[in-house]
């Protein structure tokens, strides 16, 4: 019998902390009747977003195209979503029940490189996308081909998502920690790269690539074209490769900010030596087809020989689920106007992005007006990292505390405190150190994702509980 002393010690010390323990208890409560309002991961299906009508209408009839021929068929489906299934069948007559090519079916992944055209505005190889079963499996891809020998490291936002930490963890490599700028909105600050690369470097670090995530996880932030500029000279100057987690691209909410893919920014500066992996998902946005593992990878500035590499690592798995190709398909080329199907698709993007503005708004100011927790109006994405205080205990002095101490103290603290979040009202989130935060500060993450009944009776929940609970803390 396996042993946990036989388990691969690097993956005992990779950690998740979006489906940790606190999630678990989530679901103990739940089975045992209490209302629990999930706020842990950005799952948007599982809290009653529905799916787009256009997706699924043209994945039934590939998935069963008997249908087609069905005298009902007229009756039940658009006439471009009969139109559109019977495209697919015929760029891959072979249906969704077989391999394809292992970089994704041609036709998918040139309509990705169309999409990304019309999205910048500028040139796109389709010999140079990949696709793969949602971002993760990108992400892990491109660690999987740059991480070559013992001491290389990868720089990563703190606080992060932890699937970078996790890989870092499981590959072998070594974690960098740069800062993001919480009283700035979260941007990314130079010194603090500076820093950060430095520090790694004194220390026998060797650096292969900088991970960025924007718009922010779990920040909500929205980076400027200044800043992402920035970040590609930092690249270029220290030989870095960038991982750009573009996936919340589609989820831009504050007035006069827009989303800029790394991408484009670095076509517009003419910069050709930093590789580029640019990471898409049909997760999110206002798609939320989280089950279907739908993604692609571009790359960029990477020679034939080692991008042949890439393609062989994806051979290894064969190909990317054919189901989350197609979706991948669909999300880059949705109805047009003209098409029966827009009217009816621009309708339930439009309500799904719009309902998404509106639930980060009531979240942002319901939070910042409870005393002791401080956030912004999420710029984007799908998250809130709100930070919150609290009194130390009587006798408890951080400042003696070694580094290490400190830092088990801390997450011991946002930990407890959400776990007891979770018992006395329901709402589940996730502790700040499952992400990683500013030593001395205390963060949860939490997603506006729930119904907004559920996110108003968050915010009243959450100014209660929190008002107890520091006054239990006084009088320990």
């Amino acid at each position: 019998m396996v042993k946990l002393s036989d388990v691969n010690s690097k993956l005992l010390k990779a950690h998740y902390a979006v489906r940790g323990k606190i999630v678990a208890r989530a679901q103990e409560l739940e089975s045992q009747g209490k209302k629990v309002i999930y706020c842990n991961i950005g799952n948007p299906q599982a809290l009653r977003q529905k799916p787009l009508t256009f997706v699924r209408q043209v994945l039934s009839l590939l998935e069963y195209p008997a249908l087609l021929d069905s005298p009902a068929a007229a009756e039940i489906f658009p006439k471009d979503a009969i139109a559109r299934a019977r495209l697919v069948l015929e760029q891959n007559p072979v249906g969704t029940g077989a391999y394809t090519q292992s970089a994704g079916l041609p036709f998918i992944r040139r309509a990705v490189a169309d999409f990304i055209e019309r999205r910048d505005g500028i040139p796109s190889d389709p010999g140079r996308i990949l696709l793969t079963d949602g971002a993760s499996k990108g992400v892990q891809a491109a660690f999987t081909l740059l991480t070559n020998k013992a001491g290389d490291g990868y720089m990563i936002p703190i606080p992060q998502y932890p699937l970078y930490s996790a890989t870092i963890e499981l590959y072998g490599a070594r974690q960098i920690n740069y800062f993001l700028d919480e009283k700035h909105n979260w941007q990314l600050n130079e010194s603090e790269l500076a820093r950060s690369i430095g520090e790694a470097k004194q220390g026998g670090i060797n650096p292969v690539a900088i991970a960025v995530i924007n718009p922010g996880n779990p920040t909500g932030a929205v980076l400027s074209k200044d800043n992402i500029r920035m970040i590609i000279r930092f690249a270029g100057s220290h030989g870095l490769a960038i991982l750009a987690d573009e996936v919340y691209q589609e989820n831009v909410y504050a007035p006069g900010l827009k989303f800029h893919s790394f991408a484009k920014v670095m076509h517009e500066m003419g910069e050709k030596e930093v590789t580029l992996f640019s990471f898409h998902s049909v997760s999110k946005g206002f798609l939320g087809e989280c089950g279907h593992r739908g993604g692609y990878m571009e790359i960029r500035n990477m020679p034939d020989d080692v991008y042949a590499e890439m393609v062989k690592l994806q051979s290894i798995g064969l190909c990317s689920n054919v189901d989350g190709q197609l979706v991948t398909y669909l999300m880059a080329a949705p109805p047009r106007p003209g098409d029966e199907s827009h009217e009816t698709y621009a309708a339930e993007r439009d309500a799904i992005l719009g309902d998404l503005k509106e639930k980060a708004g009531i979240l942002g100011r319901g939070l910042s007006e409870i005393e002791g927790m401080h956030t912004h109006i999420p710029q984007g994405a799908m998250y809130a990292f709100v930070k919150f205080d609290l009194p130390h205990p009587r006798g408890v002095d951080p400042d003696t505390m070694t580094a290490e101490e400190r830092h088990k103290y801390e997450a011991a603290r946002d930990s407890r405190y959400c776990l007891h979040l979770l018992e006395d009202t329901g709402i589940c989130v996730v502790p700040g150190s499952g992400f990683g935060q500013l030593p001395g500060t205390l963060h949860f993450r939490t997603t506006f994702l729930p119904p907004k009944e559920d996110i108003v009776a968050l915010v009243e929940k959450l100014k209660k509980f929190h008002a107890a609970y520091v006054e239990k803390i006084k009088a320990m």
